[in-house]
C-alpha cells in the first residue's frame, strides 16, 4: 500500500509538467521524504559516455561517472537495475559517501533502449533494498522516462 501511494504521489507531481529538472527535483525530494533509512536519493543524467549529476537529496556527490564505472555507471552501461546489498563488495564501487552501504540503481530508458540517466538510492544500512523496492523504482523510472521532455538542454 505504501508504494502504491508513493507512485500516485509521483504521478501527481509530474502531471501536466514536462520540464525535466523541476520534475526530477520534486521526485528526488519525494523519495527523500518518503523512504526510510536512505542517505541519498537522486538522478544522474546521461550525456555522451558518462552520467552527470542531476537533482538529488543528500550529501554532495560525484559529478561525473563514466558508463561502466561504479554501480551507477554499470547500471547505465548494462541497461539494467542493480540491487547491491553491500557496495564494498561491488567491484569498482565509487564511494561518494563513505557512509553508504547498500545501493539501488535503476536506469531511465527510452522505449528504444537509449539510456537517459539513472535513479540512484543509497542507504547506510547493508541489504536495505529489496526486490520489491527495485520493482517499484522500475515503475517510477518508466514514469519519469515518459513524463519528462528529455530534449531540453540541461547541460
Amino acid at each position: 500500500m505504501f508504494y502504491l501511494h508513493l507512485l500516485r504521489q509521483a504521478e501527481a507531481l509530474v502531471e501536466g509538467e514536462r520540464s525535466l529538472i523541476p520534475n526530477l527535483a520534486n521526485l528526488s525530494a519525494l523519495l527523500w521524504e518518503s523512504l526510510e533509512d536512505i542517505n541519498w536519493a537522486g538522478f544522474y543524467l546521461a550525456t555522451g559516455n558518462e552520467l552527470l549529476l542531476g537533482p538529488f537529496q543528500g550529501k554532495p556527490a560525484c559529478i561525473h561517472i563514466p558508463f561502466g564505472k561504479g554501480v551507477c555507471g554499470t547500471a547505465a552501461a548494462e541497461r539494467r537495475t542493480l540491487l547491491v546489498p553491500d557496495v564494498h563488495e561491488f567491484p569498482g564501487h565509487i564511494a561518494c559517501d563513505s557512509a553508504s552501504r547498500s545501493e539501488l540503481v535503476v536506469p531511465l530508458l527510452e522505449p528504444s533502449g537509449r539510456v537517459l540517466g539513472v535513479l540512484d538510492l543509497d542507504s547506510p544500512l547493508p541489504s536495505r533494498f529489496t526486490k520489491e523496492d527495485a520493482e517499484i523504482m522500475e515503475r517510477l523510472a518508466r514514469l519519469i522516462a515518459s513524463a519528462c521532455d528529455w530534449s531540453e538542454k540541461y547541460l
